[in-house]
């Protein structure tokens, strides 16, 4: 590609992504993705903002151990006990860039920082300053760049990269830029500062109108080296530029942009999914690249047209973001062997125990189950490799229930090698009578914060997928069930997100009077 643009993508999932409502990660969560990030093929991983909280912190900090081969970059404002709190976060990191902020627009200026323009250059040169001391790469925001008066943009990032910034990024922090606007912004910069030549030029667009993915390709165009982004593009508010959208528009459209980029495109949909089983926030089905309807036709004549010559109607191949061509790939007489390989087509890596425990829930899906689709084979894994140790497992559950009449459950938990059972006859409905009952068994009394459920495939004998956040003791906990019977999910779901909360530390729970050692009068 000789004559084609490397732009670097630096990954902000962890650091910007995190700051979506409802989206906090805990420290293997976030090892988790930063390790799949890494495997992706991003340049930079922003790990967090480490003076934010002692968790932010140990989270940059073990993400910096753990990654040896990709950046990994601290945020910070422009003050000495920020940067010096990203350097501690940083110092062991194999290639650590400590990333300085400061606000520049005249709203910011006037309302939020009470600062005169020779104020913030001061300050921006001596937070580039603080941080060079301690790393080489050193990248510089002015906060609010598509609200600043373009002179004094200028200034700034001139004043910055002479202190040594070598990247400064143009974030349009609250998502005002049009793609003319921002386009406009980044020439200009080209134009008029001098030693623009000695940095690399970054854009970091918000989505409130959704024009990040736009305003991004235009920065690109109009000469910006790196860009910002989140997968699914997950962020504050609407969000930030996607990055599976931004890099299929490149690689798609080569013919325009003339740039190319680092990323394993093949691991977009895998990383896609675990970011959103991680965070609990679901990609809508028609959702660019990484949706369940991305590559699904059902008009009869895109399908005719698709029969006849798939570039009719798809201008990428399923394959190339991580999808198989073929949905339809494995039933009930299909082996472990043949499980393992559809497995790491789809992106998984499995171990010998969780290949065993996912084959035998496939087994049991395939007689329940007419066709076995890549979702549901997908669906599967992410339960397995969601798993954390379980001081509880499910064992199946009776119902009676009906319109007007309370329902009655008897619902059967496993606590190591004794089979516990509880009958309840309460609740607004089976699935809250299920959970009054795993309450009652497990002694954890919790609130249900949110309870989503969907269907993994296609059919009425597709598999549902269950998402329930729970509260206990103050601190919110995800878990995620999945089987063709929603109710079973539903418990699933609901039985994770509390083995997540009797697994973390500090957890007080009441002592249940169906542990194992009174288990063996338990059903009567």
């Amino acid at each position: 590609m000789s004559d084609s643009r490397r732009i670097r993508i630096f990954d902000t999932t962890l650091r910007d992504g995190e700051q979506s409502p409802g989206a906090s990660m805990n420290i293997n969560e976030k090892l988790e993705i930063a390790q799949a990030l890494a495997e992706l093929g991003v340049d930079i991983i922003e790990a967090g903002f480490p003076i934010a909280s002692p968790g932010d912190f140990e989270a940059v900090r073990q993400v910096a151990q753990a990654i040896r081969d990709t950046v990994v970059c601290g945020l910070a404002r422009c003050n000495d006990q920020d940067i010096d709190r990203a350097w501690e976060a940083l110092r062991h990191a194999r290639h650590p860039r400590i990333h300085v902020f400061l606000a520049t627009s005249a709203i910011h200026r006037e309302f939020k920082l009470k600062m005169s323009k020779e104020e913030i250059i001061a300050r921006a040169v001596a937070g580039v300053r603080r941080a060079v001391s301690y790393c080489d790469d050193v990248e510089f925001s002015p906060e609010d760049a598509a609200r600043t008066e373009l002179d004094f943009l200028c200034q700034v990032v001139e004043a910055a990269i002479d202190a040594g910034a070598t990247t400064v990024n143009i974030p349009d922090t609250v998502g005002y830029a049009t793609p003319a606007h921002i386009a406009s912004v980044i020439r200009t910069l080209r134009e008029r500062v001098p030693n623009i030549d000695r940095a690399v030029i970054s854009i970091h667009c918000h989505n409130d109108l959704g024009l990040a993915v736009a305003n991004s390709l235009a920065a690109i165009e109009a000469g910006a080296g790196q860009v910002e982004c989140t997968i699914n593009g997950i962020g504050e508010r609407a969000g930030n530029c996607a990055l599976e959208e931004v890099v299929m528009a490149l690689r798609t459209r080569h013919d325009v942009y003339r740039c190319h980029t680092g990323i394993v495109t093949q691991r977009l949909v895998p990383t896609s999914r675990l970011v959103s089983n991680i965070t609990g926030i679901q990609v809508q089905r028609n959702k660019a690249i990484v949706g369940r309807n991305a590559f699904a036709h059902e008009a009869g004549i895109h399908q005719d047209g698709m029969l006849k010559e798939r570039t009719t109607y798809e201008i990428m191949r399923p394959e190339d973001v991580g999808l198989s061509r073929t949905d339809l790939v494995l039933g009930k007489h299909s082996g472990r062997a043949a499980l393992a390989d559809r497995a790491s087509a789809l992106g998984y890596h499995l171990t010998g125990e969780q290949l065993q425990t996912v084959f035998q829930r496939f087994k049991e899906l395939c007689d329940k189950k007419k066709e076995i689709y890549d979702a549901d084979i997908a669906a599967l894994i992410e339960d397995e490799l969601r798993e954390v140790p379980e001081d509880w497992t499910f064992a199946g559950y009776e119902l009676q229930a009906g319109s007007g009449r309370t329902p009655q459950v008897v619902l059967r938990l496993r606590h190591g090698d004794e089979v516990v059972e509880r009958q309840v006859a309460d609740g607004d409905g089976p699935i809250d009578a299920v959970f009054l009952a795993m309450e009652q068994i497990t002694g954890m009394n919790v609130r249900c914060r949110d309870f989503q459920v969907h269907s993994v495939s296609m059919g009425k004998d597709a598999q549902a997928e269950v998402t329930v956040e729970i509260e206990y003791q103050g601190q919110p906990y995800r878990g995620r069930g999945v089987s063709t019977d929603s109710i079973e999910a539903s418990a699933r779901a609901f039985l994770n997100a509390i083995n997540h909360a009797a697994a973390s530390p500090g957890a007080v729970r009441r002592v249940s009077p169906y542990e194992p050692q009174a288990a063996t009068n338990a059903s009567q």
